[in-house]
């Protein structure tokens, strides 16, 4: 952690002597709290590293330091290999799907900067190939009530470099109200089309993810914290989504159908898959029970069983036979013949016992009474 804490503090210093007039060693000190001989020490690192930094004497007898105008000067004497060009081009496609504010305008000004670098035939015929690579852009979260989000997103990064506490006003999705937190941030991720903080309440002693959308106030504290060792981990680890919670064993069956689909591709790290005689699939994984796991179930329809845990599984019931409880009451279309087996019985829709005028199923009556 404490390398962490060090890397954060020599970015916040870049940031800090890149505009003019620069910062005295004092001036930094003070910004990131620690003593002069940690910012000589910092700004020796960030020279070792290849910034142009350099020191500019003051009318007042002081000596400011500055970033110089080009750090990446060494660019100038590396030439990129046709390759590397084309891989950065095909990039650009995929970047601009997945980068939102703040970051779009930057994003656009160094391919800018990158295009007006090359000679205009080479531009010209890089610039086609993104063409041949496209991506669709996930669903894109709107900023709701929260104006200026973009401007919430860098106070939060502020807030999460200096490693200052912050108190936002949130809107709960799950108790439907607005309540105010005091949080310590610890970053910021980006997923499902939205910007998420990733902090510790300490009030409840949980790191707990909010969405940036959900935000109504920002209140950015002067007042510091130093990060916990066991809360300095990936956000959204333990989770298919974008949530937070204990991990608990799950196991799923999947039909020999759908089996090649779930081999070839890695949905979780802690997966491990079981190819059974079959076709089928006995999928394992550690996750917390949310709704990314649930959704992501459903989407499979009748091809994914839940075995374990049994409270997953019934509750994946649950939500079946309440989605069939809606669409049964608003057919407007006639019943469709029922077929017929071997023996010439009727066999009834969707499971035994299910009615069309959309009275619930036995076993849903059964569990409501419960």
């Amino acid at each position: 952690m404490a390398r962490n804490a060090e890397v954060t503090r020599q970015w916040k210093i870049l940031l800090e002597i890149q505009a003019p007039p620069g910062r005295t060693i004092d001036q930094l000190a003070k910004m990131a709290r620690v003593c002069t001989r940690t910012i000589r020490r910092d700004l020796r690192a960030l020279q070792d590293a290849g910034f142009a930094l350099y020191d500019q004497p003051c009318e007042d007898g002081g000596i400011r330091w500055r970033l110089q105008g080009h750090p990446l000067r060494w660019l100038e004497e590396t030439s990129f290999t046709v390759s590397e060009l084309a891989a950065l081009y095909f990039s650009r496609t995929l970047l601009e799907c997945t980068v939102d504010r703040p970051f779009q305008a930057d994003l656009k000004a160094a391919f800018t900067k990158l295009e007006h670098a090359l000679p205009p035939r080479m531009r010209a015929f890089l610039e086609q190939l993104p063409q041949v690579l496209t991506a669709k852009r996930g669903a894109v979260r709107h900023g709701g009530k929260t104006p200026g989000r973009g401007e919430t997103v860098s106070r939060l990064m502020e807030a999460t470099l200096s490693h200052r506490k912050a108190v936002i006003t949130y809107y709960s999705f799950s108790s439907r109200r607005v309540k105010d937190y005091a949080i310590e941030p610890y970053r910021l991720a980006y997923g499902n089309g939205g910007f998420y903080l990733y902090g510790l309440v300490r009030e409840y002693g949980q790191m707990r993810t909010f969405a940036i959308e959900r935000i109504r106030k920002l209140s950015v504290l002067e007042e510091t914290f130093s990060p916990i060792q066991q809360a300095a981990t990936e956000p959204f680890v333990n989770s298919l989504g974008v949530h937070s919670g204990k991990p608990e064993h799950v196991e799923i069956e999947f039909t020999e159908r759908v089996a090649p689909y779930i081999e070839e591709r890695t949905w979780h790290p802690s997966q491990k898959l079981t190819r059974r005689p079959d076709g089928s699939i006995l999928f394992a994984l550690d996750v917390c029970l949310d709704w990314a796991l649930s959704s992501w179930i459903l989407g499979f329809g009748p091809f994914a069983r839940v075995l374990s845990p049994p409270t997953l599984a019934e509750q994946i019931l649950e939500e079946i036979e309440e989605a069939r409880d809606v669409y049964t009451p608003k057919l407007a279309f006639g019943p469709a013949p029922l077929p017929r087996d071997a023996g010439s019985q009727h066999v009834l829709p969707l499971w035994a016992g299910a009615q069309l005028d959309g009275r619930k199923s036995p076993r849903r009556r059964e569990r409501q009474l419960a």
